[in-house]
């Protein structure tokens, strides 16, 4: 049987359509940084949708994808519940938020690292612009 070149690559522009989802878990942990949450769904569903369009979906094809990512996401959500509750099992409140303080203060060291600082507004980093004031000095 052949397939069409939308059906092979319509996982994976499930796939990139659906990626900003997982992030959107990592939101809800998150309240009060960055964008407004309901501003950030609007967005990715936007984009799914522009995505469901480039790749030439059916409606059925559209409805079957949205289906199985509620699905997806409805499952997420019951697994994170559960390992929370297992974390809480065996940590104590305090060792919970001593165990997120490490892991922010590492990534934050990994990120500084890998050069990966504050950046402005144009996408220049910290470090990126130290370094031009130091040179026209």
């Amino acid at each position: 049987m052949k397939m069409s070149l939308r059906q092979l690559f319509a996982p994976a522009l499930l796939a990139v359509a659906i990626t900003p989802l997982a992030f959107t878990a990592q939101a809800d942990n998150h309240e009060g940084r960055g964008m407004d949450r309901e501003a950030m769904m609007e967005r990715m569903e936007e984009r799914r949708q522009e995505v469901y369009q480039r790749a030439e979906l059916s409606e059925e094809q559209q409805t079957a994808l949205n289906e199985a990512h509620a699905e997806h996401r409805e499952a997420v959500l019951a697994l994170r519940e559960e390992h929370q509750a297992r974390v809480a099992e065996i940590l104590s409140e305090e060792e919970q938020q001593a165990l997120r303080d490490a892991m922010h203060e590492m990534h934050a060291e990994h990120r500084h690292e890998r050069g990966h600082g504050k950046r402005d507004h144009h996408g220049d980093s910290a470090q990126e612009m130290d370094a031009e004031e130091t040179a026209t000095e």
